[in-house]
């Protein structure tokens, strides 16, 4: 019980950092640690409130400075991708579900390592219905383990738009997607309002990473940092895999 809490704490807090400045290198690390501890359908379950109250802040942060057409050609292949991977936790073991939770995560580690030589090689003209692809693709890996990020940031670095209109298109995409995620979860039988009801004193936690994430940010060494990180969700993605 000791464990669960203090590894909740820190995902609740290290969900504020990322929401804070840090983006999703380090937001990657809160499904994964939380698995070491609870089977990997709770995990999911229990964090999803978590996120969408975390999305509160990303995208009062950004208000009105995203790509609202962006967003609606997301939003349909997310609803495609989100069902696809409700199905798959639906006929599969809370085993093979971690498993697949730590595939995820290291796809995600490659496309960290390999993101700016995949950008810069590919020859891209922009299409709309590159944004269905993209959310069907960002819509299934976040519904199986809120890690959505990669295919929907290739998406919005290959729209050539501004850095800010990036981060707060993101933001409004995956506070919507975490709603469409709602009913699919409840469905599932994913939420258990007793374990949030154990955690729910540490959302505290929220608002304060957000503001240690927006200080922390300006001081650290970005670059740094998020190769710690990636090594960090390396190791945890093989121990999910292999333990």
């Amino acid at each position: 019980m000791i464990t669960f809490l203090i590894v909740s704490a820190l995902v609740i807090f290290i969900i504020g950092l990322a929401k804070g400045g840090f983006g999703g290198t380090l937001g990657a690390l809160a499904t994964p640690l939380m698995t070491l501890v609870m089977p990997a359908d709770q995990v999911i379950g229990l964090l999803l409130p978590i996120l969408m109250i975390a999305d509160v802040f990303a995208v009062a942060s950004h208000w009105q400075r995203w790509d609202s057409r962006l967003v609606l050609w997301l939003i349909p292949g997310s609803i495609l991708g989100t069902a696809i991977a409700s199905i798959f936790i639906a006929t599969v073991s809370a085993e093979v579900l971690q498993r697949g939770i730590g595939l995820v995560v290291l796809l995600f580690v490659l496309y960290r390592i390999f993101e700016r030589r995949l950008v810069r090689t590919l020859l891209y003209r922009p299409r709309n219905w590159h944004g269905l692809v993209a959310g069907s693709i960002g819509g299934f890996t976040s519904t199986l383990a809120h890690t959505g990020g990669p295919p929907i940031s290739i998406y919005l670095l290959l729209q050539n738009i501004q850095p800010r209109v990036f981060v707060a298109t993101s933001a409004l995409f995956f506070t919507v997607l975490n709603w469409i995620k709602v009913p699919s979860y409840f469905y599932l039988g994913l939420f258990d309002l007793g374990q949030l009801w154990q955690v729910v004193w540490l959302l505290p936690l929220l608002p304060l990473g957000v503001w240690a994430g927006k200080i922390i940010a300006e001081k650290v060494n970005k670059v740094v940092f998020d190769w710690s990180i990636i090594a960090v969700l390396a190791l945890t993605a093989l121990l999910l895999l292999f333990r």
